[in-house]
């Protein structure tokens, strides 16, 4: 299946080739040349299982990569994955990059490394990791930790440096052919590779532009002048919306005398891709040049609004960075792309490291890094506010696709001295990104190391300690959990802090539910909404201290109680189009209907309930879901139509590889794990020993995508949530409650 490497079991004997797993960028250019290149990596490839593409800045390293693993596709039956390692500026993220990008859910304390050799053990992928140099060695250690746990693996790698990990096989890659036309005359199979690429990035600027006999000569020059460089002769062939190929040559030797140098012992491909890069910075106007320097301050993607924000100072008016932009674009300085939610741009790594240091030189670093930081210290408390609503999917996205810009300013924050403050508050203000949308493993690497700079008792402190707690509790670490929220609740105490104190007994309450300790829970949920009454706090947390209590009133066996909480929850989600905690509600509300035998409700609203949380990719959610529908199936369904055992059983499985993601804690809850040993009791009973152990690991070989679609009853695995019933299509609820207190 596409977009999920581990969704379907492989079967002995003949059957129809599903869609190859893996993801890799479609290609919007033509690709040129590199006929023998891509032979010789596919021989690599086939005989050695670390491959290292090298060379230089923009000679198409990244390119022929992806190429040739696409090529090679057909031998890896578990894919073909790129990581895009030029945004991970930590080295302790780099694990966590390769779990996203490989789709696998991690929502544990261990680390990265271990979910990986577990997540790939028995499996054939190839990993493309592009853009290692500047995480040489954090690159080398996880290629050679995994080459070595995992046998079926094969690594690609792009990088200006060898890795230096033990089996590796470098392959440099060399500038493109530059001439001469073969036979004098140009025409279709007789242009060097390198004058082939211009015309093909010349027509893209101008529609009419051939190679002729009249201009084969000039541009074979201009094309030997750039070394054959694949991002020189691109950036050269933009330039022809405004000059001809003989002024570009022109300008070319102006450059070259202005800006080649460096160091003496660099290679002369190093020197001269920057002085391709100077040439065509120099071609750019004053402000085009500014706002280029400026630009560089963004980590990966950034839109619009963002630039003008940041970039917006002396020299560059806030309404004239549209047009620039427009230029840079149309330059081939700046990419545009576009997405769901508008169009945004993206500096290429070699063009960004120029224009940074244009900056630095500038003296203006710091300035920009400080208004970067703003913003997207903005980025995340407007995403903060705009959970609670009915845009809370759109902000999910939002905040994703500003993930790596909120990575950098954060260690912009960890790394300057008297900026430990923010970085405690972004991280804690981010607890709806980590814990909503599947990335608790990275919010507690940004929270642990603002918390340990930044020992005082400040209100920033306090939210980062009760979100650690958080989503230390989700991720069954209780033993790191309580001691934060503990701290988090006396510090609120001292301090007067009538928030903090409302979270740290939530979440000591949420602690207390998954220990096994509903009365002692409930007590805390009551304290906690007597809390969030007193001071007027209404979100998406005290929807989940409403739902949590109601299940700690189940738990005990208080079943009315628990559904007037669950009644009220969900009348509050439904006036303010909260789905996140809708999802929640939706599960303890089926369960409930289950407890009470009413097993077709239950079945719709836990269904319902997987959707939602699929949605968010909120494991836990999706994972309780799925267990409780996995006992749903071993009841009848109909008077002489008995349960489906093996179906049950299968689900099982698919459920036990997500809780491995979600924490040990959980597996020892007697509530929440129930229904998972009740169904097994079941399965066991009724299937042979044989038909027990193979349900149960045909469903473990269910990835993420495809045991939601099987729990949902769509057959297939889908790429990702796909159409489904409305949020609020589900049977009624009880009449709301009204809140009490303590």
């Amino acid at each position: 299946m596409a977009g999920d490497w581990t969704a379907q079991p492989r079967e002995a004997g003949p059957r129809r080739r599903a869609a190859q797993p893996g993801r890799l960028p479609a290609e919007v250019t033509g690709f040129v040349g590199r006929r023998r290149e891509l032979t010789e990596l596919a021989g690599l490839l086939a005989n050695a299982r670390l491959v290292t593409v090298t060379g230089p800045g923009g000679v198409g390293k990244s390119r022929l990569a992806l190429r040739a693993a696409a090529r090679a596709t057909g031998a890896f039956p578990d894919g073909t994955w790129l990581v895009d390692v030029a945004p991970v500026q930590d080295p302790l993220l780099l694990g966590h990059a390769v779990l996203e990008a490989l789709r696998l859910p991690h929502g544990t304390a261990r680390p990265p490394l271990e979910v990986l050799t577990e997540q790939l053990a028995g499996r054939r992928p190839l990993l493309l990791l592009d853009g290692c140099e500047h995480l040489v060695e954090a690159c080398a250690e996880l290629a050679d930790t995994l080459l070595r746990a995992v046998p079926g693996l094969r690594v690609l790698a792009t990088s200006r440096a060898p890795l230096r990990a033990g089996g590796e096989h470098l392959y440099t890659v060399a500038p493109l052919p530059v001439g001469p036309v073969a036979d004098g005359r140009p025409g279709p199979g007789t242009l060097p590779d390198a004058v082939q690429l211009f015309a093909e990035r010349a027509r893209a600027v101008l529609p009419s532009f051939t190679v002729t006999e009249a201009n084969a000569e000039a541009v074979g020059l201009l094309c030997r002048r750039l070394d054959g460089i694949p991002l020189a002769v691109e950036l050269a062939a933009g330039r022809l919306r405004a000059l001809s190929v003989e002024q570009i040559t022109a300008r070319l030797d102006d450059r070259f005398r202005l800006l080649t140098g460096g160091a003496r012992t660099a290679l002369p491909r190093h020197q001269t891709m920057r002085t391709t890069i100077g040439w065509s910075h120099e071609l750019c106007t004053v402000q085009e040049r500014l706002l280029w320097a400026r630009l560089s301050v963004f980590a990966g993607g950034f839109d619009l609004e963002a630039a003008e924000y940041v970039c917006a100072a002396e020299g560059v008016d806030a309404e004239d960075v549209l047009d620039l932009l427009s230029e840079l674009v149309a330059k081939s300085v700046v990419l545009r792309e576009d997405t769901a939610y508008g169009v945004r741009f993206r500096l290429l790594d070699t063009l960004r490291e120029y224009g940074g240091t244009w900056l630095r030189a500038a003296g203006d670093e710091q300035r920009l890094l400080r208004r970067h930081r703003d913003w997207y210290l903005g980025v995340a408390t407007w995403g903060e506010v705009e959970w609670f609503g009915p845009r809370q999917a759109e902000t999910a996205e939002r905040t994703g696709l500003a993930h790596t810009n909120l990575r950098a300013a954060l260690e912009f924050c960890l790394s300057e001295p008297g900026e430990e403050q923010l970085a405690l508050l972004m991280a804690g203000t981010l607890w709806f990104y980590w814990v909503g949308s599947g990335h608790l493993g990275e919010g507690r690497h940004w929270l642990d190391r603002a918390l340990a700079l930044a020992g005082e008792p400040t209100e920033a402190r306090a939210k980062a300690l009760w979100v650690t707690g958080y989503m230390a509790t989700l991720q069954g670490d209780l033993p790191a959990a309580r001691p934060a929220l503990e701290e988090c609740r006396r510090q609120a105490l001292a301090t007067g802090d009538d928030r903090a104190l409302a979270y740290a007994v939530h979440r000591q309450g949420c602690a207390a539910l998954i220990g096994d300790e509903p009365g002692r829970a409930a007590e805390l949920f009551e304290e906690a909404l007597w809390h969030y009454r007193t001071i007027g706090e209404l979100n998406s947390n005290v929807l989940m201290a409403m739902l949590e209590l109601g299940l700690a009133y189940v738990f005990q066996g208080d079943r009315e109680s628990g559904e007037l909480w669950f009644g009220q929850a969900r009348e509050v989600c439904e006036e303010h189009g909260e789905q996140w905690a809708y999802a929640y509600v939706l599960y303890a509300m089926a369960f409930s209907h289950w407890m009470d035998g009413d097993v077709r409700p239950a079945r719709v609203l836990a269904r319902e309930s997987v959707r939602l949380n699929h949605l968010f990719h909120d494991l836990l959610g999706i994972v309780l879901g799925i267990d409780l529908l996995a006992l749903l199936e071993t009841e009848p369904a109909g008077p002489d139509v008995p349960g489906d055992l093996h179906e049950a059983r299968l689900l099982q499985g698919a459920a036990h590889r997500i809780w491995r993601t979600v924490g040990t804690p959980f597996l020892g809850s007697r509530f929440f794990f129930g229904p998972h040993r009740q169904c097994a009791e079941r399965a066991r009973a009724g299937l042979t020993e044989q038909e027990y152990e193979d349900c149960y690991a045909a469903g473990a070989r269910l990835g993420l995508d495809a045991a939601v679609s099987r729990a949902l009853g769509t057959g297939g695995s889908p790429g990702g949530p796909g159409p489904g019933p409305g949020p609020y299509s589900v049977p009624p609820a009880p009449a709301p409650a009204p809140v009490r207190n303590s």
